[in-house]
């Protein structure tokens, strides 16, 4: 039997604000791949530390990191494409994300730009005053790194459009009414 061409998982990153659930949720429906919210793979102590205003230690992390590198390798072990969000702030948690297949996409912007986002934000555990230590944290993604970057200046559908073109995938077309026989 043939091997067959591994498929990719994306990782959508980027501090907190920068647009990676709605850009994920969009590139997999556009796609029909998987999609994993990272964040809800946090654990409730995680969850309740950010939400007193505290930032995450790495020992907090790496529990959650460990859960995000499993749904990657069950989906890479099958050879099934993904898109799963995280922050992924810092080299050496993507050190534990990396494998064969994986593309982190770096939505990037300004500390203004992403501020201003996290302010219309409503119902996320985040509060916004923990962005100034996202940005401390963070860490761009280097050239040794399988990534693409994007700048968040666009709306998030034009955001999903450009990853998709940037990284060679097609989109599913969508039935129309007319495709399945019916009127148009």
């Amino acid at each position: 039997m043939a091997k067959t061409a591994q498929q990719p998982v994306l990782v959508i990153m980027g501090v907190s604000g920068s647009g990676k659930s709605t850009v994920a949720g969009l590139l997999a429906g556009r796609l029909g791949w998987d999609l994993a919210e990272g964040d809800d793979l946090h654990p409730e102590a995680n969850v309740a530390k950010m939400q007193a205003g505290h930032a995450l230690s790495d020992e907090d992390r790496w529990p959650w990191l460990g859960l995000i590198a499993d749904w990657i390798k069950e989906r890479t072990a099958a050879g099934k494409p993904g898109i799963i969000t995280c922050s992924a702030l810092k080299k050496r948690y993507r050190d534990v994300l990396r494998g064969e297949g994986v593309v982190f996409v770096f939505l990037q912007g300004s500390k203004d730009r992403i501020s201003d986002r996290l302010a219309s934000r409503h119902g996320h555990f985040m509060p916004a005053a923990l962005l100034e230590s996202q940005f401390d944290a963070l860490e761009v993604p280097t050239e040794d790194e399988n990534h693409i970057s994007l700048c968040v200046s666009a709306s998030p559908a034009e955001e999903a459009d450009e990853i998709v073109d940037r990284l060679g995938f097609e989109a599913q077309t969508v039935p129309t009414p007319h495709m399945l026989g019916g009127a148009a």
